[in-house]
């Protein structure tokens, strides 16, 4: 079960699943998304640091755009961190989210951002959760800032990690 109450330290609850952060993907998730921000991106001359293809495009594809966000509001997906996983959550219309990927926080050995063309207009990229082994557990597609969110994510992982030791340790001492 997840709690989203907020803690004073994230990752120091043992026993309880909390949400540290939840994402939302961008536009550049889709194929179609990622067309957009290609055309968007495609005329790099600029005027009054605008550039020429914004000004050309913008308004003529600003109803694809909203098509497409509010697409994903309503049958998208969602990524969350919490203090011991990362979900990937499938929405559907009248009915609650619905797990389609669940990885363990100490099972990422490595996390990988892909850019894919237009999602760079988005400032938006791929995060791809890999294994010990290299192998890919998720891909979290069209992330913004996936930076940031990569960062919270190691962030996670080192204070579970550090936790589950700390709990063995102590789990070590106690007497039978």
């Amino acid at each position: 079960m997840i709690t989203a109450k907020p803690q004073a330290i994230s990752g120091v609850s043992a026993l309880e699943d909390n949400l540290v952060m939840r994402v939302y993907p961008s536009v550049a998730a889709t194929g179609l998304g990622r067309l957009l921000g290609q055309a968007l991106d495609s005329i790099p001359l600029r005027i009054n640091g605008v550039r020429l293809s914004n000004l050309l495009f913008a308004l003529p594809l600003a109803p694809v755009a909203l098509g497409i966000y509010a697409m994903q509001k309503i049958a998208g997906e969602t990524y969350s961190l919490t203090t011991r996983a990362v979900r990937v959550w499938q929405m559907r219309l009248a009915a609650p989210r619905m797990l389609r990927a669940d990885v363990s926080l100490a099972s990422i050995a490595r996390i990988d951002i892909e850019r894919l063309p237009g999602q760079a207009f988005y400032h938006a990229g791929d995060l791809v959760l890999r294994g010990s082994d290299g192998g890919e557990l998720a891909r979290l597609a069209g992330v913004p800032r996936p930076d940031v969110f990569r960062r919270n994510i190691i962030e996670a992982r080192d204070a579970r990690v550090q936790t589950e030791s700390s709990l063995a340790n102590i789990q070590a001492r106690q007497p039978a």
